[in-house]
C-alpha cells in the first residue's frame, strides 16, 4: 500500500474567482486542462492571473476560455503572449457534450472557478452555473447573518457571557 504522502496530489492554486460563488449557483464542476504558451505558464507560476470576467464558450465541439487575463511574463521577449487571448480547454468528448447540453439550457453559463497546477500541469475548475438574482443574494446574506447571530447567542450561553 502506498504511503499517505504519495496519495496526496500536489495542487497549488494560482487564482480563484471569488465572485463566482456569490453571483452564481454552481450546479456541477469539471476539471479541464488549458492549452498555454511558455510565457503564459511562467506567468501563471508567478501567480499573475485574473479570472474576474472570464467565461467559457463551446464552439465547433471545442471549449474555449474567454477573458482570462494572464499578465505578460516580466522576462519575456518580443514574442510575449497576448494577455486576454481565448484559450482552448482540454476535456473528454463526453464531458464536452454534457457541458453543451447544459449550456444551451436557458440561464446556464460556464464559469471558471479557479486555476491551479496539479502535478505540474495547469488546470481550470470549470462550473456549470446559473446566475443569482439580486433578491437571492440579499436572502442569502440575511440567512448568513441570522446563523451568525444564533451561533453568537449559543456561544455566549455556553461560556456564561452576555450576548451583544
Amino acid at each position: 500500500m502506498a504511503s499517505p504522502e504519495k496519495d496526496r496530489e500536489d495542487v497549488r492554486t494560482v487564482a480563484t474567482n471569488r465572485r463566482a460563488r456569490r453571483d452564481y449557483v454552481i450546479e456541477e464542476t469539471y476539471e479541464a486542462g488549458i492549452v498555454l504558451t511558455g510565457t503564459e505558464v511562467k506567468s501563471l507560476r508567478d501567480g499573475r492571473a485574473n479570472l474576474q470576467d472570464a467565461f467559457a464558450r463551446i464552439q465547433d465541439g471545442e471549449v474555449w476560455l474567454h477573458h482570462l487575463h494572464i499578465s505578460p511574463y516580466s522576462h519575456g521577449t518580443v514574442s510575449n503572449h497576448d494577455p486576454t487571448r481565448p484559450r482552448k480547454l482540454l476535456l473528454h468528448r463526453r464531458e464536452i457534450l454534457r457541458l453543451q447540453s447544459r449550456a444551451i439550457q436557458r440561464g446556464y453559463t460556464l464559469i471558471p472557478l479557479r486555476i491551479y497546477f496539479r502535478r505540474g500541469l495547469a488546470k481550470v475548475e470549470l462550473a456549470v452555473a446559473r446566475g443569482r438574482r439580486a433578491y437571492d443574494k440579499r436572502e442569502r446574506i440575511a440567512e448568513r447573518e441570522a446563523a451568525r447571530r444564533i451561533a453568537r447567542a449559543l456561544g455566549a450561553r455556553t461560556t456564561g457571557r452576555r450576548p451583544r
